[in-house]
């Protein structure tokens, strides 16, 4: 009971409930790794009983805790009421006749006395003083919020794609945000869509030599700049500016890119990364020898005072994996501190280097801005929404410049549940609470600012992690593994902060096992969920569906506050849900946990119920039996839910089969280097989707509802305006 108690002072979990009424027990080896891993020794009793009494004399003595969270509603009104009980407010706890003082993030001071209620506070991150009356001196971060995230102003549809997989005429091989811009205009002007969602778009660690990088764009070197393999090269200035030498050059770079794009959309091979960024890698440094006009110096400068130290620290790792490898943990020693006198020794040797690499984090936030505008020109309310990654990848550039704010020997992952019955663990290092607390959250707001500089929403993967993850202890399996805790009230007023600035949505990716409350708490503060059609059930009824139980959700029933979609990345297209072609990939894949029979038969049960439910809201005219029909169906039941936002899986639109990534593989299946594909398997290139008739008559389905055409008895909520 002794470890229990303090594993709770320190937010450590010793149990977890996978589903109602279940209770597992985490093991005390996976507790004291987490405790190691917060700097609280519990390797023996004694060490127990020692950390222990030392947390419980910090707590007992502390005035003030390190960050204090303040919500602020909007002027002129209360705005909505809590739905859950609020936290206690420390600041009210102090004692009578406390001075306060508070330094504003604007530079004013404002002073006060508890337990008078503070003044009006200006939102941002603020340092706030106490002092009571015995003389007793305590200083804490003050994040204040407004009380929820900007909300749609109208019902929208848009579309969900993977860039890379996007490939245009003029891509090297891979989509690029050239090719998201072009996207974006086509989508808000002539598709009537309000946003395009795209993968993350973060930086990758480089390929080690002789090796390849890591394809997938969830396990990012970087999450606070974007990829400079995004580029679309002709598009940077400088290099049309290109002459001599470097003209002929620049010119066997486009050839080679025509290769790399007919390898793709011609001949079928899969998307090679690795190749794509070599050329391109090329092609920018001859950019960037070019000398800048006195405009883009102007803004290049801008960019890097901006940007400030965060761009630099960036660079240098970029600079430094070039001559040490990628993994900086392998570095000399000295190195391996982003703050010693030898890295900045060596960044001071390095300097062209680091120059280039902020310059390649420029070109791709110029074009990131470009896609942004070219989306809000072509009518989008929303434009584009950008993708968090939940964490990073341990031997990149965050994890090496924020390496204090992360937990040593830990992974982020997932318990074993329904869907996965080894658990998961996404080797990516999870925050630290108590470092995220002392800083006022300050890394974990700069990765938001970073995100939403470009973006009219930001969708936040896994964003359960706000509330706890599951911490797997280095060389352990991640059935060993246990929870621990965040203030969500302070991760959430940071991401509603940032959200306000950049007056962008809020969209929280909430599948999977959810804990109780944490749906209601992210609602209260305006945060979307994300609902995928085949998962909407009432579990709580009998039914035909997986496992016995759960009849299908009618559309009326569903949440208002959400994304609905079809599918994602991870799942099955809708043309192979309804086909039942995903059942015979898992097979392949040997991963199945039932006979093939078995998996079809209940595969084909749920398409059925979900298909008998549209035919019966004459959202199936034609009937069952055609695909084509099914899938725009089973799009008719999104538009019929109330949900603000109804997403589609732009691989739908022209009948791809393959889902972009397969959990639980590795090599088996090609996971993040599919381009988009039709019915057959072919390539598709962005101009042969855009003039599809399979597309455009999945698009008869959205402006059916938008003028009211629709067969659908489901109107009402569902209706798009």
């Amino acid at each position: 009971m002794t470890l229990a108690r303090l594993a709770a002072l320190h937010g450590v979990a010793t149990s977890y409930s996978p589903s109602p009424g279940r209770t597992v027990q985490a093991s005390d080896a996976a507790v004291v790794a987490a405790l190691a891993a917060l700097d609280v020794d519990a390797s023996t009793p004694d060490a127990v009983g020692a950390a222990l009494a030392e947390r419980e004399r910090a707590l007992r003595e502390q005035l003030l805790p390190p960050t204090v969270v303040r919500w602020r509603e909007p002027e002129g009104g209360q705005g909505e009421l809590p739905e859950r009980e609020a936290a206690p407010d420390p600041l009210r706890a102090l004692p009578d006749r406390t001075r306060l003082h508070l330094r504003t993030e604007q530079g004013g001071t404002l002073t006060w006395d508890a337990p008078a209620p503070p003044p009006q506070l200006p939102l941002g991150a603020h340092r706030l003083r106490a002092t009571t009356p015995d003389g007793a001196v305590a200083e804490a971060h003050l994040l204040v919020a407004p009380s929820r995230a900007p909300g749609p102003r109208a019902r929208a549809y848009g579309f969900l794609v993977q860039l890379y997989s996007l490939l245009s005429r003029r891509s090297w091989g891979m989509g690029d945000l050239g090719d998201l811009a072009e996207l974006a205009a086509w989508a808000g002007r002539s598709a009537g869509a309000g946003f395009v969602q795209v993968n993350p778009l973060h930086a990758a660690v480089p390929a080690p030599p002789g090796g390849s990088s890591d394809p997938s764009p969830y396990r990012p070197s970087s999450r606070r700049f974007p990829d400079p393999v995004h580029v679309r090269v002709e598009d940077v200035p400088e290099f049309a500016r290109l002459r001599g030498a470097a003209r002929q050059r620049a010119g066997a770079l486009l050839e080679r890119a025509d290769g790399l794009r007919r390898s793709v959309l011609r001949d079928g091979q899969l998307i090679d990364r690795d190749a794509v960024w070599a050329a391109k890698a090329e092609a920018l440094e001859l950019a960037a020898r070019v000398p800048l006009g006195p405009g883009r110096c102007a803004a290049y400068s801008d960019f890097l005072a901006e940007r400030g130290e965060a761009l630099e620290a960036h660079a240098t790792w970029y600079a430094l994996a070039e001559r040490h490898g990628p993994d900086w943990r392998a570095w000399p020693a000295p190195l391996r501190d982003p703050d010693s006198r030898e890295t900045a020794r060596a960044r001071c040797e390095l300097m062209d280097r680091v120059d280039f690499y902020e310059r390649l984090a420029w070109y791709a936030d110029e074009q990131l801005a470009a896609a942004q505008r070219a989306a809000r020109d072509a009518g989008m309310g929303i434009g584009l929404v950008h993708d968090l990654a939940v964490g990073v990848h341990p031997d990149g550039a965050d994890a090496w410049a924020q390496r204090h704010h992360f937990a040593t020997g830990m992974s982020a992952g997932a318990p074993p549940d329904a869907f996965n019955a080894h658990g998961q663990d996404w080797n990516l290092p999870p925050w630290r609470p108590d470092r995220l607390a002392e800083s006022g959250y300050a890394p974990f707001r700069e990765v938001l600012r970073a995100t939403l500089r470009h973006a009219g929403a930001v969708r936040v993967d896994h964003v359960m992690g706000l509330f706890r993850l599951w911490w797997v202890p280095a060389g352990r399996p991640p059935t060993e593994g246990t929870y621990v805790r965040y203030d969500a009230d302070a991760m959430l007023a940071a991401l509603v902060l940032e959200a306000h600035r950049a007056d962008a949505l809020v969209i929280g990716e909430d599948l999977g096992t959810v804990e109780p409350g944490v749906r209601d708490a992210l609602r209260e503060r305006g945060v979307l969920g994300t609902s995928v059609l085949w998962f909407e059930r009432d579990w709580a009824t009998e039914g035909p569906g997986p496992g016995g139980s759960g009849q299908v959700l009618p559309p009326a029933r569903w949440r208002a506050d959400c994304l609905a979609t079809a599918t994602t990345h991870d799942l099955p297209s809708t043309a192979a849900r309804v086909t039942g072609e995903h059942v015979a990939l898992r097979h392949d894949l040997g991963l199945l946990t039932r006979p093939p029979a078995a998996e079809r038969a209940e595969a084909a049960a749920d398409v059925r119920e979900w298909l008998a439910l549209a035919s019966r809201l004459g959202l199936l005219p034609g009937g069952a039996g055609h695909e084509e029909d099914e899938v725009r169906a089973v799009h008719r039941l999104l538009l019929a839910t109330p949900a603000r936002l109804v997403g589609v899986w732009l691989p739908d639109t022209v009948g791809d089969r393959r889902p972009q990534n397969v959990p639980g593989t590795l090599d088996a299946y090609p996971n993040w280097r599919l381009p988009i594909a039709g019915a057959d398997g072919r390539p598709v290139s962005l101009e042969d989707l855009t003039a599809s008739p399979r597309l455009h008559a999945l698009l008869d389905v959205f402006r059916e509802f938008r003028t009211g055409r629709s067969r659908g008895a489901c109107r009402g909520p569902g209706t798009v305006p």
